[in-house]
């Protein structure tokens, strides 16, 4: 048996490659053992890096298996919470992530309204644009992403409010690309900035974009893949009426980014929210729900990730609190903390040497594997 680490007992270490190792871990609490599957990854090793795992549409799920295997990484962990339930007649599941998504340099999707998002109550603070991100520089943060976009019309310019988002803000335009898949976009206008149980906006209106010139228009969200180089707006309220005034042939530019707080480029981003910073547990973090929990340590100013997930088994499937999980994240070294989708979709998936695919290391607790919008990959650098 390997040596007992600062929150438990390692039952088993095994390198998967040059600066990636895997253990799993006995995280002893008030109520008994937790079992956490732990892979860290060493940032400064130029043999790996780190990267989104998605099915390469926002609103698409698969495991995190096959997202793995699909993209060839010799680990991962289930990301972000999403889209998982509608009970709105007529209205569908997107399935797609509440936060931002950046992969490979590429900003794939923005936050929704804090009203709008599934998951456990945010810490105080904290927002649908917190993210947890590894820069050019190879370095990983936590950090915030806001969407900076416009569209320019003839007749002015107006502020973009959304990206490949499952919901909008009240009153505000959102551009969907290729990336956003060929799920319905009405669901963008249901609920409020404040109420996600809220009706459908029925003062709607889309307009599609392609080579800088509108081609189409409808009094309604529509489905279905859009192309490459095309951008189809979606307004509800305020935006619907700006929309609008839009004619075929009118010239339209779009133009949109996530902006980091600290200013870093990002490679890879995330969301979720933070639970730990500095050392110490933010302020607020509930301390009564305990669930099977996915989270990532950051360490060593960091130069190392630590990617969490906790066993689903009967036996462990007590889990943590929130609380619990930014005091356990601390005893595995890390100072900085990102909690992640928990519950049935906590999944932690590892390739040992020699291997073709990857293999659930972790039990996740519905009995097999969640399929999930993205997740957090360990590449061999190429």
């Amino acid at each position: 048996m390997a040596a007992a680490t600062p929150a438990g007992s390692a039952q088993r270490s095994e390198q998967l490659a040059p600066g990636v190792e895997y253990r799993d871990v006995d995280l002893r609490t008030a109520r008994g053992v937790v079992r956490a599957h732990v892979v860290t990854v060493d940032l400064r090793d130029r043999h790996v890096r780190i990267g989104l795992l998605h099915p390469g549409k926002v609103a698409a799920r698969r495991t995190v298996s096959q997202l793995a295997d699909g993209q060839g990484a010799l680990a991962g962990i289930n990301g972000d919470f999403f889209h998982i339930t509608e009970t709105r007649p007529g209205v569908a599941a997107t399935g797609s992530a509440v936060g931002p998504e950046i992969a490979d340099g590429h900003p794939l999707k923005a936050a929704v309204p804090k009203g709008q998002r599934f998951g456990p109550a945010l810490p105080s603070g904290s927002t649908t644009e917190d993210v947890v991100g590894v820069g050019t520089d190879r370095t990983a943060r936590i950090d915030r992403l806001s969407l900076s976009g416009s569209v320019t019309t003839p007749a002015g310019r107006l502020k973009l409010g959304g990206l490949n988002q499952y919901a909008l803000p009240v009153g505000s335009i959102g551009a969907y690309t290729s990336d956003w898949g060929s799920a319905s976009r009405a669901r963008a206008t249901c609920g409020t900035d404040t109420r996600r149980s809220a009706p459908c906006s029925k003062d709607t209106y889309e307009v599609t974009v392609r080579n800088g010139r509108v081609v189409a228009t409808s009094g309604k969200p529509g489905t279905g893949t859009i192309p490459a180089g095309t951008t189809v707006l979606v307004g509800r309220e305020d935006g619907a009426r700006q929309l609008r005034k839009l004619t075929k042939g009118q010239s339209v530019r779009v133009e949109h980014r996530l902006v980091a707080a600290s200013g870093v480029r990002y490679a890879f981003a995330i969301g979720g929210f933070p639970v730990l910073r500095n050392g110490a547990p933010l302020k607020g973090l509930d301390a009564k729900a305990t669930a099977v929990r996915t989270a990532v340590g950051i360490a060593n100013g960091g130069h190392r990730l630590l990617l969490v997930a906790l066993d689903g088994r009967p036996a462990y499937r007590r889990g943590l609190t929130v609380a619990e999980l930014a005091a356990q994240l601390k005893k595995l070294g890390a100072t900085e903390g990102f909690d992640l989708d928990g519950g049935g979709s906590s999944t932690l998936v590892a390739r040992p040497r020699g291997a073709t695919r990857v293999s659930v290391r972790n039990h996740p607790s519905d009995g097999s594997e969640r399929a999930v919008p993205n997740g957090i990959g360990v590449f061999a650098a190429g």
